[in-house]
């Protein structure tokens, strides 16, 4: 018996045997029809059987999982460095801050570096497991933060942190190895570029010290003492030709006042100055009085004149000839020399000789530094190009050694930035030790079945209820129909 016949009232007829067809089947029975139950609480059973057993299957034999997490975080500030070399020059270098470029995010960057096949390999290999072994990562960017958040998987709590570790450990590393290659790559081509500027220097000096081997001239500021000594040289010799036009003019002036040359002047005063040939001039001066004293009592033959006349004549004589020795002058010339040089004439004399002296002194000095004068000029003018060229060559001599000695200030500066391509990042939380396996998570299967439970109740209780429904919404439009007819 069914349990139709049980509810069925006894005094009713029996029902006709109902046949099974496609319209049954699509628009289904009355509501109120119990004999479709058995069929309904079947597919219940089927349909959580298919659900629940499953998950059952899934809950008892699934291996364990504990999952471990850890943070990382990029600071956000920049860094600068400055250094001053005293009469060397001055290097900087500034690192900006990771998060400056809008174009560029550095954790993206990092999370692309984390999982990485080189990281999970190195990762893998520290504890001795495959790569397929090991897993990989599961990275979670903390949206408005700087955060970097990262599980990793295992079969037990210690397990899972220990994978935590040694990924941690092999993306330092090969962060330190990226710092490193960096650093390398920009100290190699620093280098070339330090070496090119020591070629430089070396070149410039070595013009330069051939420049001054050549011509002798070691820099310029002693072309510019050469020139400001010329200019001086040339100052003086103007000065003393000035002076020597002038004692020239008045040693002519006292010539002719006197009558005498300067150096008859000269040669008179140190005739005069001689012991010897005064008291040969005092005795021509006696015997030429008792000449005069005989030819004033006797004629000229008579014997007293003639024997005044031989001493005077022998006296005179011996006066020229000491004047002769005394002065080096001939005959002939010592008769231009003063024969009156006593009293003030004999100053004038003085003065003639000592103003002669003074002008052939400043000649002397005059034609010396004249000389000198011309010398000079000849040599700036032909040190005025190498001058120039040696100018030239100190700037450049100068600039390079300031690049050069910049470019190695700049290189030794750089190698404290090593945030610069890669920021700085640190632990935020060391991975965890779970205490709690993250799979098979019994909970979330759990809900998963009942939903799936419910949703095939639902899909049943839609099924009974499916002719009443389509009728409704079949008869829906003839009862609009006749509301308008209406």
């Amino acid at each position: 018996m069914t349990l139709q016949d049980t509810f069925a009232d006894p005094a009713a007829p029996a029902p006709k045997k109902r046949r099974l067809s496609l319209r049954r089947i699509l628009m289904g029975g009355r509501i109120g029809d119990l004999g479709r139950f058995p069929r309904y609480l079947a597919f219940a059973l089927m349909g959580g059987a298919l659900v629940w057993a499953p998950i059952t299957g899934y809950l008892r034999t699934a291996p364990l999982a504990f999952r471990s997490s850890t943070s990382l975080i990029l600071p956000g500030s920049g860094a600068s460095a400055s250094m001053n070399l005293n009469g060397i020059g001055q290097a900087s270098s500034y690192a900006n801050s990771a998060f400056s470029s809008n174009s560029v995010s550095p954790t993206e960057t990092y999370k692309r570096l984390i999982g990485a096949d080189r990281i999970l390999e190195a990762a893998a290999k520290s504890m001795g497991l495959s790569r397929q072994a090991f897993g990989k990562p599961r990275i979670n960017l903390v949206d408005q933060t700087s955060l970097i958040h990262l599980e990793m998987t295992g079969g037990s709590p210690e397990d899972a942190q220990a994978r935590g570790d040694a990924l941690l450990a092999a993306f330092f590393r090969e962060l330190d190895d990226l710092r490193s290659d960096e650093q390398t790559t920009r100290e190699d081509s620093g280098l070339a570029a330090i070496a090119d500027y020591r070629n430089s220097v070396a070149v410039t000096r070595t013009d330069i010290a051939r420049l001054q081997q050549d011509t002798g001239l070691v820099s310029a500021d002693q072309y510019d003492a050469i020139v400001e000594s010329t200019r001086q040289l040339e100052s003086r010799v103007q000065d003393l030709a000035a002076t020597l036009s002038e004692k020239t003019r008045s040693v002519a002036a006292l010539e002719v006042s006197l009558g005498i040359s300067a150096h008859a002047a000269a040669a008179t005063l140190k005739l005069y100055a001689d012991g010897e040939f005064n008291a040969l001039t005092q005795e021509v001066g006696i015997h030429a009085a008792r000449l005069s004293k005989a030819r004033a009592q006797f004629g000229e033959g008579h014997p007293k004149v003639q024997t005044a006349r031989a001493a005077y004549t022998g006296a005179t004589a011996a006066a020229l000839a000491q004047a002769r020795r005394v002065t080096g002058l001939a005959p002939s010339q010592l008769k231009s020399l003063d024969l009156a040089p006593a009293g003030a004439r004999a100053d004038l004399l003085a003065q003639l000789v000592r103003m002669d002296a003074e002008k052939n002194g400043f000649a002397s000095e005059y034609a010396v530094l004249a000389s000198r004068l011309d010398k000079e000029q000849a040599r700036q003018k032909n040190l005025a190009a190498a001058a120039a060229r040696l100018q030239d060559l100190q700037r450049d001599f100068s600039v390079a050694e300031a690049v050069f000695a910049t470019a190695i200030a700049r290189t030794q500066s750089t190698k404290s930035d090593v945030y610069a391509s890669y920021p700085l990042v640190q632990v935020l939380e060391n991975p965890s030790l779970p205490d709690r396996p993250s799979s098979p998570n019994r909970k979330l299967a759990i809900a998963a079945g009942v939903a799936a439970t419910l949703m095939i109740l639902l899909g049943l209780a839609l099924g009974w209820m499916r002719s009443a429904v389509i009728g409704r919404l079949l008869n829906a439009p003839e009862s609009d129909a006749a509301k308008e007819t209406a």
